[in-house]
C-alpha cells in the first residue's frame, strides 16, 4: 500500500505595524506564546508594553508603532517600539523605554534568519517617525544584527556613542554565607554594624512578602520614599508621582507572570527599605530599590541588599542582576559589570539634520574634554 500523501502548503509571511491599544490586545496571545518560545525578557512581553501604554502620561505625544512578523497565524517576530514627539522631531524608540532596563526585539528560535531584518525594513518604510534611537542593547541583544555591514539596512541605523552599564553578582557559590565571607572586612563590618543599629530601636526582620500578601501599601510607601529621594536629588520619575497609576501596573504585570519578589527590611512594623525584584532565567532582577533616610546612618538599603543576594543565592539562583545603572552602591557588590550600547538612525531630511546635529555635539563635546580643568567635587 502506498504511504499517504501528504500536501506541504507554505505559510504566507507578513509584517505589521501596530499602532492601535484595540490591536495590542488582539494580538496579545500569539505575542504570550512567543515570548514563551523566545525566553523573552518581561520587558518584551505584551502585558508590559501594554500597562505602560494605558497608564503613561503625556499619551498625546506618543504614537505606538509595533512591528509584527507573521508566519501564516503564528507570530514569529515582534519589534516593540513607540514614537515620543520631543522639539518637534518624532523619535523612534522601545515601547516603554523609561520603565525597560533592556531593550531587544523577540524572535522564534526558528524562525527565518533574515526575519529581523525584513520587519525592520517593514517598520522603517512605514515611516511615522523622523530620528531613530534604540538604547539599553546587551552584547547579544538581536538588533544589533542590524548593524551588520553586510545588511542592506545599515544606512538606516548605526552604532551611537550614548552606553550604560550593568552591574550583576555572579560566581561559583554554593550559598550566600559563602560569598559573604567573600567580601571585605570593611564590608562585612558595616553590614553587622547596620544591623546593630537598626536592632537597638526594635525588632528587625527581613523577609519575601507572600504573593498573597496585598502590595498596595508597600508600594505607596515605595513611591513616598523615592519621591524624597528624587527631591534630594533634584530628579524626577512619573514611575511615583502621587496618584500614579503606573508603578502599580507594571508591578502587577510582574505578579501575575508569577515573577515579582518583594524583599522588604522592617523595624517592628515600619518598612525602612525595599527591595522590588523580579526572578527569571535563574537570576534575580532588582528593579527598584529605595530606604527610609531617617534611617539613613544604618545603610539599611546596603543591609537589605546584602540580605536579598544571600537569600537568591541560598536558592540556587546564579546570578544577581542589579539591571540598568552604574551607581557606586551596585558598583561596590558586584563581580561583573556589562556595557549597555545604543544606535540610531535617521529617516527624512529632519530625522537626518537631528542625528547630524547629535554627532556634532558630541564630537565637540569630545574635543574640549581633555582641555577642560578637572571639575572640582563640594567636598574639594
Amino acid at each position: 500500500m502506498n504511504a499517504p500523501f501528504v500536501l506541504a502548503i507554505p505559510r504566507t509571511r507578513t509584517f505589521e505595524v501596530v499602532t492601535s491599544a484595540e490591536r495590542l490586545a488582539e494580538i496579545a496571545p500569539a505575542w504570550s506564546a512567543l515570548w514563551q518560545r523566545a525566553g523573552g525578557l518581561v520587558f518584551q512581553h505584551p502585558d508590559w508594553i501594554a500597562a505602560w501604554w494605558r497608564t503613561t502620561p503625556h499619551q498625546e505625544r506618543r504614537t505606538l508603532r509595533i512591528g509584527l512578523a507573521w508566519n501564516g497565524d503564528r507570530l514569529d517576530g515582534v519589534i516593540a517600539l513607540a514614537t515620543f514627539k520631543r522639539s518637534g522631531i518624532r523619535i523612534l524608540e522601545w515601547a516603554a523605554k523609561d520603565h525597560s532596563d533592556y531593550g531587544d526585539a523577540l524572535f522564534a528560535p526558528d524562525s527565518d534568519p533574515q526575519a529581523i531584518a525584513r520587519l525592520w525594513q517593514h517598520v522603517f518604510d512605514q515611516g511615522g517617525f523622523d530620528l531613530i534611537y534604540l538604547n539599553r542593547l546587551l552584547p547579544d541583544a538581536s538588533v544589533r544584527g542590524l548593524l551588520d555591514p553586510a545588511s542592506r539596512h545599515d544606512k538606516a541605523l548605526r552604532p551611537n556613542h550614548r552606553t550604560e552599564i550593568s552591574y550583576r553578582v555572579a560566581g561559583p557559590w554554593q550559598s550566600g554565607a559563602e560569598w559573604f565571607e567573600t567580601l571585605s572586612k570593611k564590608a562585612r563590618q558595616n553590614y553587622r554594624r547596620g544591623r546593630k543599629f537598626m536592632e537597638e530601636g526594635g525588632a528587625l526582620r527581613f523577609r519575601l512578602m507572600d504573593a498573597d500578601e496585598p502590595r498596595e501599601p508597600v508600594l505607596g510607601r515605595v513611591a513616598a520614599l523615592k519621591r524624597l529621594w528624587l527631591v534630594r536629588h533634584g530628579r524626577v520619575s512619573d514611575l511615583f508621582d502621587k496618584d500614579s497609576p503606573v508603578l502599580t501596573a507594571l508591578i502587577s504585570v510582574l505578579a501575575e507572570l508569577g515573577l515579582l519578589r518583594i524583599f522588604v527590611l522592617e523595624l517592628d512594623d515600619t518598612i525602612v527599605a525595599v527591595s522590588i525584584n523580579f526572578e527569571q532565567h535563574g537570576t534575580m532582577m532588582a528593579f527598584i530599590t529605595t530606604y527610609d533616610p531617617e534611617y539613613e546612618r544604618a545603610s539599611p538599603g546596603m543591609v537589605l541588599m546584602m540580605d536579598y543576594i544571600q537569600w537568591s543565592l541560598d536558592r540556587g539562583l546564579a546570578k544577581v542582576d542589579f539591571l540598568c545603572g552604574g551607581e557606586d552602591f551596585k558598583r561596590r557588590f558586584a563581580t561583573q559589570s556589562v556595557t549597555l550600547s545604543s544606535m540610531i538612525g535617521a529617516r527624512g531630511l529632519r530625522g537626518h539634520l537631528a542625528a547630524l546635529a547629535d554627532r556634532v555635539s558630541h564630537v565637540a563635546k569630545s574635543w574640549r574634554a581633555p582641555r577642560s580643568p578637572k571639575a572640582e567635587t563640594p567636598d574639594e
